[in-house]
């Protein structure tokens, strides 16, 4: 951590900034799609260092550009903005100013980052071999806010993208990632029961879909138990049930919902194919008709095997311990960007002690102006790769 501490103070004035500029954002949070203040504030600080913002159909969110004195490759590094309908509980002084909306993910710290490291390489563009461009999406939290970016051309002749995410089971001055699987693909699920209502004495005239509902329950949880081989990660939950609204009358719906996390893509397919199966057997079983909704959602992060040293590199250098971490089951729509170009997320210690989307979730600004720098540096050090002669780095001075 000392090495961090000096990079701050290095960059006192800069590092200040970025705090106080993470902090208001934390205090004004916005959802998905409704991020315009957010996006505002953004460009406003970029245009006052003179960056270049992309002319793109967003809505909200946008794109930053620095291009460099000589041509070369181009990388990107991707933040998010979005916030989440959580009240906060943290107690921190900036706490949420908007009821209800809470920064209970990191975006404000992300995005903040982002804007540090824009701000860096600016500072350094007549040295920068190459472009890099700065991506501050919007609504990753309903897991499609990336295929809005994908279809306003923000990637058109992106060579790499490289993003990252504060993780609360790190400690602070630790950046781990992996190569491959890095986060879990996400679908959610609904499956609507329709049956026939009753009286609660006379069963025999209904149909009871409040029993159709537990055989659901307890099938689908044999997916991963028995179909799924045990080297393999997966997870079906069921997170929500409603069925009836009194004691004496069997109603004639029922509903549930929930998640499916995998890491495979094929496994990701069977587990749907067998969800239908299962669902289709129970209602011939029980004569009722039950209507299945699948959302799909991100697919898992899958990490460039070649780039993934760099990463790790390029933290040791800056002063984080640099790790392999395991791959966990969050949901991270940069996998579609890795769709497109190959790509690297990571994950940044923040310290905890509470969970990401928990209202009493707080971050560590001292990793702040570090995780800022660091994504300069990676930047750098990628379009560094492809040039001859420009192994030292153009913002460090170590």
């Amino acid at each position: 951590m000392e090495k961090l501490h000096q990079l701050i103070r290095q960059y006192q004035e800069l590092a200040d900034f970025l705090r106080q500029f993470r902090q208001e954002r934390h205090r004004f949070p916005e959802l998905s799609n409704e991020e315009f203040e957010t996006t505002a504030k953004i460009k406003s600080e970029l245009e006052k260092h003179h960056i270049t913002i992309l002319d793109l159909p967003l809505k909200t969110g946008l794109v930053a550009e620095i291009k460099g004195a000589k041509p070369g490759k181009t990388v990107m590094l991707r933040s998010d903005i979005d916030a989440l309908p959580i009240l906060e509980e943290s107690g921190v002084p900036f706490s949420s100013e908007r009821e209800g909306v809470m920064h209970a993910c990191g975006h404000d710290f992300h995005l903040s980052a982002a804007l540090g490291a824009a701000i860096l390489l600016k500072q350094h563009e007549n040295k920068l071999e190459g472009t890099v461009r700065i991506l501050f999406q919007a609504a990753e939290e309903t897991g499609l806010g990336a295929l809005n970016v994908l279809k306003a051309g923000a990637l058109k002749g992106v060579d790499a993208i490289f993003g990252l995410h504060n993780d609360p089971t790190l400690p602070v001055g630790t950046l781990g990632t992996k190569p491959h699987a890095l986060t879990a693909g996400v679908d959610r699920f609904e499956v609507h029961i329709h049956a026939k209502g009753a009286h609660a004495a006379r069963p025999q005239d209904g149909k009871d879909p409040i029993i159709v509902l537990a055989q659901v329950i307890s099938s689908v949880q044999t997916i991963i138990s028995r179909n799924v081989a045990t080297h393999e990660n997966a997870v079906v939950s069921i997170t929500h049930v409603q069925s009836g609204n009194t004691w004496n009358v069997i109603p004639d719906s029922a509903y549930l919902e929930g998640t499916v996390r995998t890491f495979n893509t094929e496994i990701r397919t069977q587990i749907e194919q067998r969800f239908r199966t299962l669902l289709a057997g129970i209602a011939a079983a029980f004569e009722v008709s039950i209507e299945l909704e699948w959302h799909a959602g991100p697919p898992s992060v899958n990490n460039a095997e070649q780039w993934v040293p760099l990463t790790l590199e390029v933290a040791q250098a800056v002063g984080f311990e640099a790790k392999i971490v395991e791959a966990s089951p969050i949901g991270e729509d940069f996998a579609f960007y890795q769709q497109e170009v190959p790509g690297v997320f990571v994950m940044v210690g923040s310290g905890g002690p509470y969970a990401l989307h928990h209202p009493q979730f707080r971050v560590d600004d001292d990793v702040l102006f570090p995780t800022a720098y660091y994504l300069a540096e990676l930047a750098i050090q990628f379009l560094n790769q492809f040039m001859m002669n420009t192994s030292k780095s153009t913002v460090a001075h170590h």
